[in-house]
């Protein structure tokens, strides 16, 4: 069983980083009750960006698919949340409060609810009602102007840092430090997670380095940004690429005469005025044998160098095959959980289940024979 066996999340189907946020929750042993809104008899999804069936964000839950619109769904939702530790939702700001589900409501009934809210801007704040997504919280945070190549535009980040990142897994960090404060106090509380909040908090040690003068506004010049020639990608004679980082002077020494690099130029590794330079001669240098080769001969050292995988070879690499770092569910490949755990092992992932009603769901969460009968009749489940 998981570490989080025994507590109870309820999660209103949203995208991006709410589901990822219940996802990593249920991988981590808690039961997640997904809330599925049931769509008029005709109607498009809210969106046909991912094939429900196959939605890796979407795994290990139970799911109630309810019309909300139906006062008995309301009920019912209400008494899921009422035996629930954690509720989950992604909407704007006020959404949850028009249906009459916002957290003065739920909390009077369940009084040690934690309450988490993922939203891009925040729940406040001149932008709080505005679209968005992940680029555009990224923006704010400075992190995206700072993320390309000298002379170059702003290079996107996939949806890996607002998203993910300032998201998703602060949300899931908020959700349970208010949990362990409720054991505590015995009360729960609201927890505001923003995306511009978590991207600004992520841009951390740029902030120290701009602080300390050893960062510049110009993309793709600094220490971690590709800036210098020992930590960056590098295309390889077969067109695929290394990554090379050894930041220590030891490391890069062995760099150095691992990948026969001899010139004494190559010792002033702090000049930063001569980096651009010994960028073009270490990239002509790699450049001069396949990326597999410079692996055999660098990979596994304190070189600090890697292979650049794409998303079929990454599952197949020998590191993360030992280590069970993808798995397969129902012919999917998909990152295995994370973190590890010494005695909490968690369950294998389940595929996900999409427009599942749900009765079994609420009757073991307590609704009465009845009452899912009520509902079914008006067609609320």
């Amino acid at each position: 069983m998981g570490p989080l066996h025994g507590i109870k999340v309820i999660e209103f189907a949203a995208l991006g980083p709410c589901p990822m946020a219940a996802m990593i929750l249920a991988d981590l042993g808690a039961e997640v009750v997904r809330i599925e809104r049931k769509p008029a008899p005709g109607a498009k999804p809210a969106s046909d960006l991912f094939d429900p069936a196959i939605d890796i964000l979407n795994r290990s839950r139970r799911v109630v698919t309810l019309d909300l619109k139906k006062p008995e769904a309301l009920a019912a939702a209400r008494q899921l949340i009422a035996g629930a530790d954690v509720l989950v939702e992604g909407f704007r700001p006020g959404v949850m409060e028009r249906l009459g589900l916002g957290p003065d409501e739920t909390l009077a009934a369940n009084p040690r609810l934690v309450y988490g809210r993922m939203t891009g801007w925040g729940q406040h704040g001149p932008l709080a009602q505005a679209a968005g997504h992940d680029i555009n919280y990224l923006s704010l945070s400075g992190a995206l102007h700072a993320i390309g190549e000298p002379g170059g535009k702003p290079v996107v980040p996939l949806n890996l840092v607002a998203d993910c990142g300032g998201g998703a897994m602060l949300l899931v960090v908020g959700v349970l430090a208010a949990v362990l404060e409720a054991r505590q106090s015995g009360r729960g509380q609201v927890v505001d997670a923003a995306m511009t909040d978590g991207s600004a908090l992520l841009m951390t040690m740029m902030y120290t380095f701009k602080a300390m003068g050893q960062w510049t506004q110009t993309r793709g010049s600094n220490l971690l940004d590709g800036g210098a020639p020992f930590y960056d990608t590098y295309r390889c004679a077969d067109g695929k690429y290394l990554s090379i980082g050894p930041i220590e002077p030891p490391f890069y020494a062995l760099f150095l005469e691992k990948a026969g690099l001899t010139d004494p130029d190559f010792r002033q590794q702090w000049d930063r005025a001569r980096w651009p330079e010994l960028k073009q001669r270490v990239a002509a240098h790699l450049a001069t044998r396949p990326r597999d080769a410079w692996c055999a001969l660098l990979e596994g050292t304190d070189a600090c160098v890697a292979p650049v995988l794409d998303m079929d070879e990454a599952p197949a690499h020998p590191h993360n095959r030992a280590r069970g770092t993808f798995i397969e569910v129902n012919g999917v490949v998909q990152p295995a959980p994370a973190p590890r755990f010494s005695r909490s092992t968690p369950a294998a992932p389940t595929p996900p289940t999409p427009g599942a009603p749900g009765e079994d769901v609420l009757a073991d969460w307590g609704l009465s024979p009845d009452a899912i009968a009520t509902l079914k009749a008006v067609g609320g489940l």
